[in-house]
């Protein structure tokens, strides 16, 4: 048989497992097969690019040493990096790596512009080129600047006098620099590189006036810009596995960054232009004119559980912080032994990535039945006797619904103000990523538990245990 024909095959088997195991993403029960499922056809599809090339050209043996050389360095390198990740630095790494496959689809870019440009009839290649390019470029560079910020690096957004349109006469002047080297049709090597360096600016601008608050959405947004540019590379060398692949990562990235900003109710101009997250933080404990606030012990606490019909967890990136997924999953346990029906409601935005408190608890084996999100949980807070948040703010902030001059006014929350009790968890006052004020901790049904997430927990579950 033709290997043609053996190629193709082999990328039709690999593209139906990026489908396949996508689609077993969708579930935690299945998620890790999906993973592996998709892994596969990614190592069929480069185990078949290797043994079956294209093209007239002979592949020296040096290149195949260099190849084989890359992967294992890479796959060393990605291994030992994902054992060794902690949950609360997988947004940083997921922002890494997509910057890396912006980086990849710009250096396909760079190399093949030289094959192409001023050559007769490849007006099209050459434009698609310029678009993997540039948009390979923004991701690498936002990929960048979007994991100083979430690994605190960059805690604070900066924001130029007139930045929106500095911004946009960049981005139009690389647009239009990369489109009159498409359709110039002379080889220019010094105005490729300019636009190269102007895309690379471009998305570190793009990002770094961007706000905390808005980091889960502005990841996906990269993501899809990685998939897109990926799927140019495909275009051009009229790869069906690696156009699939792109496809699928840039339109499901495409599609999960508008499910983020519905979630926010903010549209996606405003999450690129408006910035928000740089406010300032609360002040000390107490020091505010909206009221009061008061402290309950732990033991007050478990009492208010273990005598409760009804108990929500709101999870956030406080309980990722301290680690504390198994222990919560432990209490959780001992609230059921009691007769206690818990359920965790998750905010879409909750974290620091789209599903990081999904993926938090599913480590520590939390029942995916119990995973409830905000839609449908909302309704049951009026019924629940107890919630207790853990680590989250700016989900729970009830300024989203009453205050129109408070920055996330407008911003779907979880209602756990309805419930009868609310027990918050936290290190200490201080504002959450939005970098404004939470109105929950003064609401005459709050009381603040202060402490290690981790810590309070285990002494939750210590004083459980010792009540009959």
């Amino acid at each position: 048989m033709n290997t043609e024909y053996i190629l193709a095959i082999i990328y039709l088997v690999a593209s139906v497992t990026f489908v396949v195991g996508l689609k077993m993403l969708s579930h935690p029960d299945s998620a890790r097969k999906g993973n592996l499922v998709a892994a596969f056809g990614m190592f069929l599809a480069i185990a078949g690019t290797i043994m079956f090339p294209r093209g007239e050209k002979e592949i020296s043996g040096l290149i195949y040493a260099l190849i084989a050389g890359s992967i294992v360095i890479g796959t060393v390198v990605g291994w030992m990096t994902a054992q060794k990740v902690k949950m609360t630095k997988m947004p940083e790494l997921v922002s890494l790596f997509n910057g890396m496959g912006g980086a990849c689809a710009a250096a396909i870019s760079i190399i093949e512009y030289s094959h192409y440009a001023g050559k007769e009839n490849m007006e099209l290649s050459v434009a698609t080129i310029m678009a993997g390019l540039i948009i390979g470029t923004v991701s690498f560079s936002g990929s960048i600047i979007a994991f100083l910020k979430l690994n605190g690096t960059m805690n604070k957004p900066v924001r130029l006098p007139s930045y929106n349109i500095i911004n946009t006469i960049m981005m139009i002047a690389v647009f239009v620099l990369g489109a009159f080297i498409a359709l110039g049709g002379e080889k220019n090597a010094f105005l490729m590189y300019a636009t190269f360096a102007l895309a690379l600016i471009y998305g570190i601008m793009f990002v770094v006036p961007i706000g905390g608050a808005d980091m889960p959405v502005v990841i996906s947004l990269l993501n899809s810009f990685t998939g897109l540019a990926a799927a140019f590379g495909g275009f051009l060398y009229g790869n069906q596995v690696m156009l699939t692949g792109g496809i699928l990562v840039g339109s499901a990235g495409t599609l999960l960054t508008l499910v983020m900003c519905k979630a926010m109710n903010r549209p996606l101009q405003n999450v690129i232009f408006g910035a928000f997250g740089g406010g300032s933080a609360a002040g000390p404990k107490g020091d505010s004119d909206k009221g009061s606030i008061k402290d309950i012990s732990v033991s007050d606490s478990a009492v208010l559980m273990n005598y409760a019909k009804k108990v929500i967890i709101v999870p956030g990136y406080g309980l990722a912080v301290a680690q504390a997924q198994h222990v919560i999953h432990e209490l959780e346990n001992l609230l059921n032994e009691r007769g206690v029906e818990v359920k965790y409601a998750i905010h879409p935005v909750a974290g620091r990535m789209p599903g990081h408190m999904n993926v938090l608890l599913a480590e520590s084996n939390v029942d995916y039945s119990k995973l409830v999100e905000m839609e449908e949980i909302n309704p049951e807070f009026a019924t629940t006797d107890v919630v207790v948040v853990i680590g989250a703010n700016d989900v729970v902030n009830p300024a989203a619904k009453t205050d129109p001059s408070s920055p996330i006014y407008g911003m779907p929350i979880l209602d756990v103000e309805n419930a009868q009790h609310i027990i918050v968890n936290k290190r200490s006052m201080n504002a959450g990523y939005a970098g404004i004020d939470n109105d929950l901790f003064y609401n005459t049904k709050t009381s603040m538990l202060f402490g290690d997430a981790k810590k309070v927990l285990t002494e939750l579950v210590t004083e459980l245990k010792s009540m009959n």
